[in-house]
């Protein structure tokens, strides 16, 4: 299983059994890096509707060989923007294809679409891979109790989680977050595209020192590739 970041919050899973799935794919952000797999993806995530996380859907999107996951909202406006394929649902809720297991669990965050109307809730996903493990990405959010709930549930292996301050976590917020969730690997994102995202991994890697769980922290720049065995 292979996990490449393409820097602020999208990441490129490779499945153990091959399946191409992208997340929040902002692939034009000024860190992106020119390599990008272009796809097609067989599935597109998306954690909610602002414009850095919605990013290129529809251009990935552009035929039913791929399939965009996302809250109920967020599915009908791709579906009116004329996505071929989107599968609506909501958080709590898990989405079951292809020996793939999209949970839908909460964020602490807003979501508007780009018309500026209401784009559902925002979430995090647990991606369940066909050998039973399980990847958390966070999504935008700030920390909350409930993280120890989906470290409970599902285990995640590794945690995606943000830690740029400003709109999402900062590092003590998410050094906290990791006591929470408890996943064996984080690997940082949302941090460094724009100067008002003044989390570092520095500031990231001194919180987590305070604290008795230390997870093996992965960090990656934009178009570097991180293989779980």
């Amino acid at each position: 299983m292979k996990i490449t970041y393409y820097g602020h919050s999208c990441f490129k899973i490779l499945s153990p059994e091959g399946k191409k799935i992208i997340i929040d794919p902002w692939i034009t952000h000024p860190l992106a890096p020119k390599d990008i797999d272009l796809g097609p993806y067989d599935y597109i995530l998306i954690t909610h509707a602002h414009g850095d996380h919605l990013g290129d859907t529809i251009k990935l999107a552009r035929t039913a060989v791929t399939e965009v996951v996302a809250i109920h909202e967020i599915q009908q406006y791709l579906l009116a923007q004329g996505v071929p394929k989107a599968t609506g649902m909501n958080i709590g809720g898990s989405f079951r294809t292809n020996s793939l297991t999209f949970t839908m669990v909460p964020a602490m965050h807003s979501s508007s679409l780009p018309d500026g109307s209401y784009g559902g809730e925002a979430c995090g996903f647990v991606i369940t891979l066909e050998n039973g493990e399980s990847i958390y990405h966070a999504g935008d959010t700030g920390v909350f109790g409930d993280m120890s709930l989906i470290g409970e549930l599902y285990q995640p292996k590794v945690a995606l989680l943000p830690i740029g301050d400003h709109y999402v976590m900062g590092p003590k917020e998410a050094a906290k977050a990791c006591q929470l969730i408890r996943a064996p690997i984080v690997i940082p994102m949302h941090y460094g595209t724009f100067p008002i995202l003044t989390g570092t991994l520095e500031a990231f890697m001194g919180e987590l020192q305070k604290y008795p769980f230390q997870p093996k922290v992965i960090p990656l720049k934009p178009g570097e590739e991180y293989h779980l065995s």
